[in-house]
């Protein structure tokens, strides 16, 4: 079955998506919020980060306490001790992050950069090895453009951690917002 503009769509398709037609001015909204709140973030740098440094300190605390309650789940006492251990471990790096946010920052953002740097270059590699059978210049692309991102956050690092994961927080709520509100508006149109 083709719809209007011919591209073809079932009825399943359509009618899957009608309660969501419901909900698609919550769901505008939802990214308006989202995209205010990056736009928010980017406007402070700093105070994103320090929240970003908060939320990563919230989810190391939650874990570690999972950690410790799957421990005594564990029937073996060697287990039960590494299980134990990792839960005291993640709990103790959550409450650090609580006590010194700027230099929890800097050691995830000096983490961060490394991991793009190792990226970049995994990247690389494997753009030269897919030249023979596909279009491997895009990904070659991508991981200069990893490579030097990552460069750039180490080379001005450890004054970089005072804004690198706050621009991020931003501009990923500001992409995200904008995925939100494309969702709502499109879902109104398919199902209209």
């Amino acid at each position: 079955m083709s719809s209007m503009t011919g591209s073809p769509r079932s009825f399943e398709d359509v009618s899957g998506l009608e309660p969501l037609r419901a909900k698609s001015g919550w769901i505008v909204a939802l990214g308006v919020v989202y995209v205010i709140a990056g736009i928010v973030a980017l406007g402070s740098v700093v105070m994103a980060t320090t929240v970003s440094v908060f939320v990563v300190g919230i989810m190391m605390v939650i874990a570690g306490v999972a950690e410790v309650i799957n421990a005594f789940q564990i029937k073996t006492w060697g287990k039960f001790l590494l299980w134990l251990l990792l839960g005291i471990l993640y709990i103790v790096a959550g409450f650090f992050a609580f006590e010194n946010p700027l230099l929890a920052a800097a050691v995830l953002t000096l983490l961060l950069g490394i991991s793009l740097i190792v990226s970049g270059i995994m990247r690389i590699v494997l753009a030269f090895g897919l030249q023979a059978t596909m279009p491997w210049i895009w990904v070659a692309l991508s991981g200069v453009i990893t490579f030097l991102l990552g460069l750039v956050i180490v080379a001005h690092w450890p004054v970089s951690s005072l804004y690198v994961l706050g621009i991020f927080l931003g501009i990923d709520l500001v992409i995200a917002g904008a995925g939100w509100i494309g969702i709502g508006l499109g879902v109104r149109r398919v199902v209209s």
